[in-house]
């Protein structure tokens, strides 16, 4: 397997150059390198307790503790085509550099299910692969490829593991409608995203109902369609109006769903003391009638009352609907009270509450604080808090992130109402 591998690198390296050479098409490469380290521990008790920055492992050879990290390398190949065709890829390797074998028990992301210590091979993913022509205002996409939040909010590739999720769609962009951006896309899979997640895998799009743990998954088997109207007609205001048709979720019926999603943000540095508003809100409407349409509202403002600082507060509501706000090519949500790992108790049938506080230093880095609350609307009343202290700084063209979570329930389950998070990640990108 490594040596068909390496031989199709070269096969590659050596067309790639024979194109370049013989037709005049340049190759640009781009790419970053990653070490990225994660340890969590709740407080439970007896056989189940867990320490942060442990590795201690169950009788049954199962991680008692939870720490994660990798080494990876990705590698972005993008070239012009002529005639307006473009082409893009990204190659990517997931390692641990063996830190497995003293420091942790885990990778936060892996490829065949796996990090093979023996076989290169089997640590290289391919996670975008696609072709793009312009025509006038129009681009079509099609290919594996990365989907961005402001444009597909619940199928988009999120940016908080090592490396992103992405997609096999077909993307068209139009911009002959002045000051409004036209998106329409088939998505077909997606490899996901999440802890020690299998980032070489590809399945189908899943919408999720288990609002305590997050894990239970429902399959997406038909296609999904989406449209984006993005409009920046207004001053100072940026209104998008996104509509999934979600076919054949993989229920009783196989019914589908429909989601409908809406962004209204009114920002400007003209604005007093830079201040920023912004409204969303929209709904899942599940075609079967057993389940009950998801409904959910959001609005934050933002200001800079002084230079180098941000404030920011959010307030979300998600009904007690069948089916979870959440991204269904991944774990995350487009709700505006999302942090780094509260997902989990914003999704479904809650009133959350954030505070966000920002002070850039300057060549010291920016340092962030801020905490949510989460009301339980469910008849479980388990109300969630997670405060986050994060701090970001550039040294020698490595940007570094240290980022600490506390998070503590109203209510203790299976001996648990609290868990510790850190994490620590380097990314240099070339």
């Amino acid at each position: 397997m490594q040596k068909k591998l390496i031989s199709m690198v070269t096969a590659s390296l050596v067309v790639s150059s024979a194109i370049a050479g013989d037709r005049g098409v340049d190759i640009v490469t781009t790419g970053q390198a990653v070490l990225y380290y994660n340890t969590m521990a709740t407080n439970a008790t007896g056989t189940a307790s867990q320490n942060l920055f442990g590795t201690a492992m169950n009788s049954d050879n199962t991680a008692r503790d939870n720490t994660k990290a990798n080494a990876g390398v990705q590698l972005n190949l993008d070239a012009n085509l002529r005639n307006d065709f473009t082409f893009g890829s990204t190659i990517n390797y997931l390692g641990t550099l063996g830190l497995e074998k003293n420091l942790v028990n885990g990778a936060m992301q892996n490829t065949n299910a796996g990090i093979s210590e023996n076989n290169i091979a089997d640590d290289i993913y391919l996670s975008q692969l696609f072709i793009a022509k312009k025509i006038d205002n129009t681009t079509l996409k099609l290919g594996r490829q990365e989907l961005p939040l402001s444009l597909s909010p619940f199928a988009f590739s999120e940016n908080w593991n090592v490396f992103k999720n992405t997609f096999d769609t077909a993307l068209i962009i139009n911009s002959d409608i002045e000051d409004t951006t036209l998106v329409g896309a088939y998505v077909a899979q997606t490899n996901g995203n999440g802890f020690g997640h299998d980032m070489s895998s590809f399945n189908d799009l899943s919408v999720n109902n288990n609002p305590i743990t997050g894990s239970d998954g429902i399959a997406i088997n038909g296609p999904t369609y989406m449209v984006t109207v993005q409009n920046r007609s207004l001053p100072l205001t940026s209104m998008t109006l996104s509509y999934y048709d979600v076919a054949q979720v993989q229920t009783a019926t196989n019914a589908g769903a429909s989601i409908i999603w809406g962004d209204v943000m009114v920002a400007n540095k003209s604005l007093p003391m830079g201040l920023r508003i912004g409204i969303q809100g929209g709904s899942i409407m599940p075609e079967a009638s057993a389940l009950k349409d998801t409904n959910a509202f959001g609005i934050k403002v933002g200001t800079s009352p002084i230079e180098n600082l941000t404030l920011c507060v959010a307030y979300t509501t998600v009904n007690d609907g069948s089916v979870q706000i959440r991204n269904t090519g991944g774990v995350k949500t487009p709700l505006y009270t999302q942090l780094v790992m509260n997902q989990n108790a914003i999704t479904l049938n809650n009133d959350t509450y954030l505070l966000k506080a920002a002070y850039n230093t300057g060549d010291f880095g920016t340092a962030i604080a801020q905490v949510s609350i989460s009301t339980d609307n469910s008849v479980a009343k388990r109300d969630f808090t997670d405060m986050e202290f994060v701090y970001k700084i550039e040294l020698g063209g490595v940007d570094l992130l240290a980022a600490y979570m506390h998070q503590t329930w109203s209510k203790t389950v299976a001996t648990v109402d609290a868990q510790d998070i850190a994490r620590v990640v380097a990314r240099y990108n070339f």
